[in-house]
């Protein structure tokens, strides 16, 4: 009878990995904040999607790590920051009446949204964002142009015009907890959540 199971290149049944293994992606990134996709795991281990989909499931299962669904298909794990971990605070909308942190759930999606540039240009990038969202909290009815006249000019984020950094502002936002963009040809953003970091989404 032939032996269906499944080996990796090295010769190794997939089912033998343990799901540890799949850790030594996490613990390998360059970028210690970015979220990782079941094909940077399947790369990492030489596996087939479904074993990388196992070892992940098995983390998520044992606390080691967490997922969140990102758009239609996507999906997403990081490893959870502990609670009581000294974590030094960063400025986020450049506000200093002691406002708190977003909460972990808007951090991680964030971190797991697609914004153009690396290094000091893609920090800018996710502090623009964040204080677009920051501005949908504290103005849950707002239309392109309240962020291009209060988001923009502060936080411009390398880009030479606005047109520029809505276009690439605009498509992040819309996959933040609570936002609700507008339709088709619509103008109107709200934001859903009823408390300013609950959000009501995902």
């Amino acid at each position: 009878m032939a032996n269906d199971r499944d080996r990796n290149n090295h010769g190794q049944y997939s089912d033998r990995i343990p799901p540890e293994a799949a850790l030594e992606a996490f613990e390998e990134r360059e970028d210690r904040g970015r979220p990782l996709t079941a094909a940077d795991v399947m790369e990492h281990l030489d596996c087939s999607r479904r074993t990388a989909h196992n070892k992940l499931t098995e983390l998520v299962e044992d606390g080691t790590l967490e997922t969140r669904k990102i758009g239609a298909r996507g999906r997403v794990w990081w490893v959870p920051i502990e609670t009581n971990a000294e974590v030094e605070p960063r400025p986020t909308t450049g506000r200093t009446d002691g406002e708190e942190a977003p909460p972990s759930a808007v951090r991680e999606a964030m971190m797991a949204v697609d914004l153009p540039g690396t290094g000091p240009a893609l920090e800018a990038r996710r502090e623009a964002l964040l204080a677009s969202y920051q501005y949908l909290i504290d103005h849950p009815s707002a239309r392109k142009s309240d962020f291009l006249e209060n988001v923009y000019p502060e936080h411009p984020a390398a880009f030479e015009t606005d047109e520029g950094w809505w276009n690439a502002i605009q498509p992040a936002l819309k996959e933040l907890p609570g936002v609700d963009p507008p339709e088709e040809r619509g103008h109107i953003w709200n934001f859903l959540g009823s408390d300013r970091f609950t959000p009501t989404l995902g």
